[in-house]
C-alpha cells in the first residue's frame, strides 16, 4: 500500500520537480555564461577604446606638464582620500618629450617598482587602462627659464637614483614620495600648498593642481 501511495502521490510530482529544477539550473548557468561573455567583451572594448584615447590625447601633452592618474587598486583609493578638495587622482608625474617619445618621470614604491627608484616610463605605460581608471593633464604657468629649471630638477633627481619614501617624510630629500617629487622639483617656482591631517604635513595629490597658476588641459575617464 505504501509503495502504491508513493508511486501515485509522491514519485511523479517529485520527478517533475527535479526535472524542473534541473532545467532552471541549466538556464541559469547558460545565462551566467552569456553574461560573463558579454562582460568580457565589454571590458575588451573599453580597454581598446582607452588605449586609442591615450594615443590620441598624448599629442596635447608638452614637456613639463603635470600628469595625474587614478589607479584602480586599494592603495590608490587610500591616496585619493588624502586630498581635501579634489579626490580624483592618486598618483602623478612630470611629462618630458625626448626624441619623439613622451615619457613621464614619477616616484613610486611597492611591488610595481622593486628598486624604489624614480622611474621614467612611456606615457602609454604610465596611463595604461589595465591599472588606471583615467588620467589628467595639467599645465603650470611657467616661463621658458622656469620650465627648464623644473624639468631639469626632475631629471636630476632621476639621475641621482632618488628612492621612494615609505615614511612620507617631507623633510628628507634623499627619498621622496610621488607628490613630494613634483613639489621639490618645482622648488618654489610656483607656491604649492601643503595639507595637514592629525598633525602630519604632506603634499596631497590635489595640492599640485588646485592652485591658480595651474590649468587643466585634459581630463580622461576610461569608464
Amino acid at each position: 500500500m505504501m509503495n502504491e501511495f508513493f508511486n501515485k502521490n509522491i514519485r511523479w510530482p517529485l520527478g517533475c520537480l527535479l526535472i524542473f529544477m534541473c532545467s532552471c539550473f541549466a538556464v541559469t548557468e547558460k545565462e551566467s555564461a552569456i553574461n560573463n561573455a558579454k562582460s568580457a567583451e565589454a571590458e575588451k572594448i573599453k580597454i581598446t577604446e582607452a588605449i586609442s584615447t591615450i594615443q590620441k590625447e598624448k599629442h596635447a601633452v608638452l614637456t613639463g606638464d603635470l600628469i595625474m592618474r587614478t589607479g584602480n587598486d586599494f592603495t590608490s583609493d587610500v591616496m585619493r582620500k588624502l586630498s581635501l578638495h579634489d579626490k580624483t587622482y592618486s598618483h602623478c608625474g612630470i611629462a618630458s618629450l625626448e626624441n619623439d617619445t613622451l615619457f613621464v618621470y614619477h616616484a613610486m614604491g611597492g611591488e610595481w617598482n622593486p628598486d624604489k627608484k624614480i622611474r621614467r616610463d612611456p606615457f602609454e605605460l604610465f596611463c595604461n587602462p589595465y591599472e588606471n581608471r583615467g588620467f589628467g593633464v595639467y599645465r603650470y604657468l611657467l616661463d621658458e627659464n622656469q620650465l627648464g629649471q623644473f624639468t631639469n630638477a626632475a631629471k636630476e633627481y632621476y639621475e641621482q637614483g632618488v628612492t621612494f619614501d615609505m615614511k612620507f617624510d617631507l623633510d628628507t630629500d634623499d627619498k621622496m614620495y610621488c607628490t613630494e617629487y613634483i613639489f621639490k622639483a618645482m622648488n618654489q617656482l610656483i607656491p604649492i600648498n601643503t595639507t595637514t591631517i592629525n598633525g602630519i604635513t604632506f603634499i596631497a595629490p590635489d595640492n599640485l593642481f588646485h592652485i591658480k597658476k595651474c590649468s587643466m588641459i585634459k581630463q580622461i575617464d576610461f569608464h
